[in-house]
């Protein structure tokens, strides 16, 4: 889903000793249960156009109804047959991918300056969050060479999909936890003919998305030098 290249990724050690020099800083955790993705996306717009130097990270999380998203430069002949399925062309990096129940969707809305982290970076850590969760349960995830996301076995768990403004994050990353698989059939996922995805649940893992959300947040924490804090008011959605 995304326009970073994979290549030789992982976290970097200048970002790593900088997130160790400092103090947490604040990011606000809103849970906002399962929702269409149009107002979920317009809203995370308008977060990231209003926010300044000020504003607190956050991070959004979600579960979608039923849809596929093509990416900016997504080429509409990599949906195959969406039959009921909506598509909408959305402003992220990247080809098409699908969301829908079962599947956990987080937004990192973060100011990269301020974390002292680059975009490829940030790639790499959202990568590693997924990795290293599956890794609680004993799953080997890892890269793909020129394919941004995270695997097992050669088949696709987690998906990134990000746009960066003004040095902030929206989009963000989507993994695969308990969820009917079938929809990523009808398009070629993140543009790749014939690949193969597949859920935490269906590899031992749990199917439970709480469990696997607090893992995960906690992952993203530690590589992000964050402090979570449940935000006080849901944003807008609209």
């Amino acid at each position: 889903m995304d326009t970073v290249a994979a290549g030789a990724c992982g976290p970097s050690a200048q970002a790593d000793a900088a997130i160790a020099a400092r103090a947490p800083l604040p990011a606000e955790v809103y849970d906002l249960g399962r929702q269409p993705y149009e107002p979920v996306w317009r809203a995370m717009q308008a977060f990231t156009d209003a926010r300044d130097e000020a504003t607190p990270d956050a991070l959004w999380v979600v579960e979608h109804e039923p849809v596929f998203t093509l990416g900016q430069a997504g080429k509409p002949e990599h949906v195959l047959a969406a039959g009921d399925i909506p598509v909408i062309h959305v402003d992220r990096g990247g080809q098409v991918t699908y969301h829908g129940p079962g599947q956990l969707v987080v937004y990192p809305l973060l100011d990269l300056k301020r974390l002292q982290i680059g975009v490829r970076d940030y790639v790499c850590r959202i990568e590693q969050a997924i990795i290293d969760t599956c890794a609680e349960w004993n799953i080997q995830a890892q890269r793909r060479q020129g394919a941004p996301g995270v695997y097992v076995a050669g088949a696709k768990i987690g998906a990134l999909g990000i746009r960066v403004r003004r040095g902030c994050t929206f989009h963000g990353l989507s993994f695969n936890i308990a969820m009917d698989l079938e929809p990523f059939q009808r398009i070629n996922p993140c543009g790749y003919q014939g690949l193969q995805t597949i859920a935490l649940a269906d590899l031992g893992g749990p199917a439970s998305m709480e469990t696997v959300k607090a893992v995960l947040l906690e992952r993203i924490a530690v590589l992000f030098g964050l402090a979570l804090q449940a935000g006080a008011e849901l944003p807008v959605l609209g």
